[in-house]
Order: C-alpha cells, then structure tokens, then sequence
C-alpha cells in the first residue's frame, strides 16, 4: 500500500502524523477556543483521544477514504495544527478539514497548507470538487477558504447541535476546473 506524501510548501511541512505528536495534539487541540471554533473536536481532549485519532489515519488513506497531515514547520519541525480530505471516491469529492492551534493562528498557515492539499486533491487524487464547511461563529476559516479560491455556497441554518445550541453551517467549494483556471493565470 502507498504510504501518505508528504507536502512540501515555503514554510511548511505537511507529513503523516505520528503517535509522537500526540502531546501536541492533545495540547493545541485540547484547547476550548479551538473546539468551540470546530465541529468535531472535542473538550475536554482528553488523554488517549489523539492516540486513537492518529492511528485510524493510515487505515482510511488504504481504503481511499482520507488523509489527515500534521502541519509542522519547516525550520523547526514543530506541530502547528492539522490538515485533511475526507474523501468519496465515487462521487470524487472531497471535504477539507483543518485546524491550527492558536499560539499559530494569523501567520497564513492554514492558507499555505491548504494550497497544498488542494494541489494534491486535484492533481495526485483526482478529485472533481473540494468543499470545506465551518461554523457561523467562526468567520476566520471562511476567508482561509475565500483566500483558497473557494466560492460561497451557502449557509445550513442551525445545521449542528454545538455545546448546548444549534450552529449555522457555512459552505464553500471549489470545483477542478475553476481551481485549474485560477492557477493557470498564476
């Protein structure tokens, strides 16, 4: 089976995650204001959870369902956050996923990573459409996401039970040939 790539950008390095990272992880995405700006993470993080989390990641890059990278950099090698696509094959889509924890936010990190992964999802995975979703409450990941070229989609209104009370959902995609035609004037 093909092991993750790893991505190279100016400042960063996107590789696998291993389980050393896991104190890292349970640090910086142990953090309240990043779960409560996130779906699926959980608070408290509590010990064992990025364990578990890092080892189902080369399982479902196998069965071509994801991939998940730890977003590290490139000077240091420390970890600054996490990036994926979870993947449908069938309909060749994909969602992005990502979070950087907070000593790292407003340094363009989640752009850079995300330029990356957009590069390998159309051209490596052959995917057709990526799309990203975030919360209401969380308007920096839409302009990750604007800045990615993706377009605004919508609004799922009070799509997700969040801490006690429903959260809109906002929807950006991006489709390959607009992604091709954005770079191509680059």
């Amino acid at each position: 089976m093909a092991n993750i790539p790893v991505l190279s950008t100016g400042q960063l390095i996107l590789r696998p995650f291993g389980l050393s990272d896991a104190l890292d992880v349970q640090r910086l995405a142990g953090d309240k204001e990043i779960a409560q700006n996130t779906l699926l993470i959980p608070h408290p993080y509590e010990n064992g959870m990025a364990e578990a989390w890092i080892l189902t990641h080369k399982e479902r890059f196998e069965r071509g369902e994801g991939v998940v990278w730890a977003i590290t950099c490139k000077k240091e090698g420390f970890l600054i956050g996490a990036i994926g696509l979870s993947i449908d094959l069938v309909h060749q889509k994909a969602e992005l996923g990502y979070w950087v924890g907070r000593p790292y936010w407003s340094n363009n990190y989640a752009t850079e990573a995300g330029t990356a992964v957009l590069e390998y999802g159309f051209t490596l995975a052959g995917l057709n459409r990526i799309y990203s979703r975030h919360l209401g409450k969380n308007p920096a990941s839409g302009r990750v996401m604007q800045k990615l070229g993706m377009k605004y989609e919508g609004c799922l209104r009070s799509d997700a039970w969040k801490w006690g009370k429903f959260e809109d959902i906002k929807v950006y995609g991006i489709l390959k040939s607009e992604y091709q035609a954005l770079n191509s004037k680059q």
